[in-house]
C-alpha cells in the first residue's frame, strides 16, 4: 500500500494545526508512523487519501453504528439541510429525540441536549453539586469523561487519593475536589464515602469503560454502587457517551438493570453528527436554567441537523434484529482472535460489551486501570501496522476500543481474522 498523499498532507496539517491534527489519538504517536487521512467511508469500509480501502474498526469512535453513510441517516440529514443549518431557537424534531431518549432510558424524565460528550458530562457535574450543596466527586482511574479541568485529573499512589492535574494548564485547586478510586473495586469507594462523608455530590462513572480499552464491571460492581450510593444520598451519574446503544437499545444501565441518578449521551444518539446529552428524573433536571438556579446554554444546542440524524439512528435501532445481528458478528471476532492467540501461544485478553471489543496484549485479565496499563504498547504497534497494511483500521492505540457496526458481516470477520493471524506471526 502506498500511504504518499497521507503523507504529504499531514507534513502540511503540521503547518497549520496543532501537531497536524485536530484530537490528539489521530496523531498515531502511541503507534508510530504517519496518521492516514481519510478520503470517504461507506458501510463497514473507509478510504484513505491514497484510495486504499480498509474494513473500519473505528467507527468515528463510535458514533456510527449503522456504518457509515446509512442511507436513511444520509436522507434525514439532507432533509434537516434543505431547511437550513441552524436557528438558534427551537424546533420540533428536539421534541422527538428527547421521546426517542426516555424511550431507551426510563431513568430520565427530561433531558437537555448539549453538542458534545464534555459538554454533557461538564454540566452534569455541575448539576449534582447544586442538587446536592456538596462539592467533591468521585471518578474511577481510567475512566475518561471529557476535557473538562476538574475531570482532567490521574491517581495518585494508594487505592485512594485527591489527585493532582492531569493536563498542563489545570491548577491543583481545580482538581482539589475530585477523588480518584480504582475500577471495579467497591471497598475503596466505600472508604471515600467514610472519609468524605457529607462532602461528596456524586460518584461518576463509565459503567463499562472504554477509554482504556474496553474493561467489563465483576463481581456486582456496578449493584453495590448503587446500593452504596443510595444509602449515602450521593447522586450516581453513569456517562454512557460511549456504552449507550451499545448491547441493546438502552445502555449498560438497562442490561444490568441499574437506574442512575443522572444519565450523560453522546456519540449514538447523533447518529454522526456532533452531540451530547445529559438527564435525569424531573426533581433533579428542573434545577437547570430557565427553570432553576444551574445556568448551562448553548448556540448549537439540539441542532437540527444532530437532531434529525439522532432520530434516524435511533428509530432504526429500536428493531432487535440489528442487535441480534451485531453483537453476533462482535462475539464471532472476539472467539477467532481468541482461537488464533491460543494457537500461537500468544497471550492476549479480549472484553467484548455488545458491539464494543478490546485484544489486549496482556498476560492477566483486564479489570482496572492498573491492569491495562501493564499490556504491551509495543507489540500493540506492530500489530497496528500489520493490519492497515492488510486492509484493516483499527484504532491506533492499546488503550482505545473497537467498534463493530451493524454492517460488518461475517465475511469481514473471517478477513480481519487472516489479517489478525499475519499480524501475530509478524
Amino acid at each position: 500500500m502506498s500511504y504518499e498523499k497521507s503523507k504529504a498532507l499531514f507534513e502540511k496539517a503540521s503547518n497549520h494545526l496543532v501537531g497536524g491534527v485536530n484530537s490528539p489519538v489521530r496523531a498515531f504517536k502511541s503507534v508510530g508512523g504517519t496518521p492516514l487521512f481519510i478520503d470517504k467511508g461507506e458501510g463497514a469500509y473507509i478510504t484513505d487519501a491514497d484510495n486504499n480501502r480498509y474494513i473500519d474498526f473505528v467507527g468515528s469512535y463510535g458514533p456510527l453504528i449503522l456504518g457509515h453513510n446509512n442511507p436513511i441517516v444520509h436522507e434525514a440529514i439532507v432533509k434537516a439541510l434543505e431547511k437550513g443549518t441552524t436557528f438558534g431557537a427551537s424546533t420540533e424534531n428536539e421534541i422527538v429525540l428527547a421521546e426517542l431518549v426516555k424511550e431507551a432510558f426510563p431513568s430520565i424524565e427530561k433531558v437537555r441536549f448539549v453538542n458534545s460528550g464534555t459538554e454533557a458530562v461538564m454540566s452534569a457535574v455541575r448539576l449534582a453539586r447544586a442538587f446536592t450543596k456538596r462539592n467533591k466527586i468521585i471518578k474511577f482511574a481510567g475512566c475518561y469523561h471529557g476535557h473538562s479541568d476538574f475531570l482532567l485529573a490521574a491517581a495518585g499512589s494508594g487505592l485512594l487519593t485527591l489527585s493532582l492535574p492531569g493536563s498542563a494548564g489545570v491548577p491543583e485547586t481545580v482538581v482539589a475536589d475530585t477523588i480518584i478510586v480504582p475500577y471495579n473495586d467497591i471497598n475503596a469507594v466505600a472508604q471515600a464515602f467514610e472519609k468524605y462523608k457529607n462532602e461528596i455530590a456524586a460518584v461518576l462513572i463509565e459503567p463499562v469503560p472504554g477509554n482504556m480499552g474496553l474493561v467489563l464491571p465483576e463481581n456486582d460492581f456496578l449493584q453495590k454502587l448503587r446500593e452504596l450510593t443510595s444509602a449515602n444520598n450521593i447522586l450516581l451519574i453513569f456517562d454512557e457517551v460511549m456504552s449507550g446503544f451499545r448491547q441493546c437499545f438502552g445502555g449498560a444501565q438497562t442490561y444490568y438493570n441499574i437506574n442512575p441518578d443522572i444519565t450523560c449521551l453522546g456519540k449514538i444518539i447523533g447518529g454522526g453528527m456532533p452531540v451530547g446529552a445529559y438527564g435525569a428524573r424531573a426533581e433533579i433536571m428542573d434545577m437547570v436554567a430557565p427553570l432553576g438556579p444551574v445556568y448551562q446554554a448553548g448556540t448549537l444546542s439540539g441542532n437540527p441537523i444532530a437532531m434529525a440524524a439522532g432520530i434516524a439512528t435511533l428509530r432504526l435501532l429500536k428493531d432487535k434484529n440489528i442487535y441480534k445481528h451485531i453483537n453476533s458478528v462482535t462475539a464471532l471476532l472476539a472467539d477467532g482472535i481468541r482461537n488464533i492467540a491460543q494457537e500461537n501461544h500468544i497471550k492476549i485478553q479480549v472484553a467484548v460489551f455488545g458491539s464494543m471489543i478490546t485484544p489486549f496484549f496482556n498476560d492477566h485479565k483486564v479489570t482496572d486501570y492498573e491492569t491495562a496499563i501493564k499490556s504491551d504498547t509495543e507489540k500493540f504497534a506492530r500489530f497496528f501496522w500489520t493490519l492497515i497494511h492488510n486492509g484493516i483500521y483499527p484504532p491506533p492505540s492499546q488503550f482505545e476500543t473497537w467498534f463493530v457496526s451493524a454492517q460488518h458481516t461475517e465475511a469481514d470477520v473471517q478477513t480481519t481474522l487472516k489479517a489478525f493471524q499475519s499480524a501475530v506471526n509478524s
